[in-house]
């Protein structure tokens, strides 16, 4: 049975058919084009993003531009009846589940403001990541119990800087082939549980999925090319195994799902590896070699595009 049908090959079947023009309309409108509640949504989430993101920055810029006229209890007070508030309306009100997630949201951030706003005033002299740290713990039962990606996903970013400036502040047992290995396993497992929910038919937006996936393959990336370039062996060996087993799976993955990002970050991923080692070949100078390297990286470019649109026709196709 053949796939949905999208607008370019439409265009072809009306050019070479009988097919009426009232009637590709319609089929246009039912299955291509965005309906009027698609639009609504879209604008809705738009807006309340928009006002929950610009009411924080105001906030931030209030206390920037104040900060010396502000008495110290104002300072922790504002933020904390701000905090207060929020949480009282997200609890009590009666709005919709998305109005809520995208407050809490906003609170979540300011829980990171109130955070800021204590350590400078008395001077605690902690490490920042001290700060991250507390910031993560505050707010991780909202980020369990609202089960909302974009929160998530603040949630993850907090995990990894927190990370990254303890190792950087207090730690300097970690190489950073050691480093990049842990991000890249680390994120590797929020990506697999990501996906463990989503087949026990957890709302989760192919968006988040994206970001991981993206995350994942240029954290890799890097520390590969790292570890080439540098002819690092100390936990390179460990990233290269995680790297085959996380790119098998995504492969994998990719074509069981039919999944083009994953068709197309991870092989890209490895022809940048590939060019690395092209280059590790002779001295980075070598102008020879730098031509055979950028002539390779585009053909080999230009080969997963096209395998990429072929996998994909066949695809909708059936």
């Amino acid at each position: 049975m053949m796939g949905k049908l999208d607008r370019k090959e439409i265009h072809i079947i009306s050019r070479n058919s009988n097919w009426k023009e009232n009637t590709i309309l319609k089929f246009l409108e039912k299955y291509v084009y965005s309906d009027a509640t698609s639009w609504r949504k879209f604008l809705q989430i738009l807006f309340l993003s928009l006002g929950v993101g610009f009411s924080i920055a105001g906030i931030l810029f209030f206390f920037a531009y104040n900060w010396d006229n502000l008495h110290k209890f104002a300072k922790i007070g504002l933020v904390e009846f701000l905090i207060i508030t929020l949480t009282l309306v997200t609890v009590f009100g009666k709005f919709k589940p998305l109005f809520k997630n995208v407050l809490l949201t906003g609170i979540s951030i300011l829980v990171g403001v109130l955070f800021a706003v204590f350590g400078q005033i008395y001077q605690t002299g902690a490490n920042a990541y001290d700060f991250f740290f507390g910031w993560t713990l505050a707010i991780a039962v909202w980020v369990f119990v609202s089960d909302f990606a974009p929160l998530w996903l603040l949630f993850i970013m907090l995990i990894n800087l927190t990370f990254s400036l303890y190792v950087k502040q207090v730690s300097s047992d970690f190489s950073s082939m050691m480093l990049y290995t842990i991000y890249s396993f680390g994120n590797a497992i929020f990506l697999f549980f990501t996906l463990f929910f989503k087949e026990q038919n957890f709302k989760i937006p192919n968006w988040f999925e994206n970001i991981l996936v993206i995350s994942i393959g240029i954290i890799t990336t890097i520390g590969m090319v790292y570890g080439i370039v540098e002819k690092n062996t100390s936990y390179f060996g460990v990233l290269f195994i995680v790297t085959v087993l996380s790119y098998s799976l995504g492969i994998y993955y990719g074509f069981l799902k039919k999944r083009s990002l994953y068709l197309a970050t991870i092989p890209f991923s490895i022809i940048i590896m590939i060019a690395a080692m092209l280059m590790r070949l002779v001295h980075f100078d070598s102008l020879e070699m730098l031509f055979f390297t950028g002539v390779f990286v585009i053909i080999a470019t230009t080969f997963m595009i096209k395998k990429l649109m072929d996998i994909q026709k066949k695809w909708r196709n059936g």
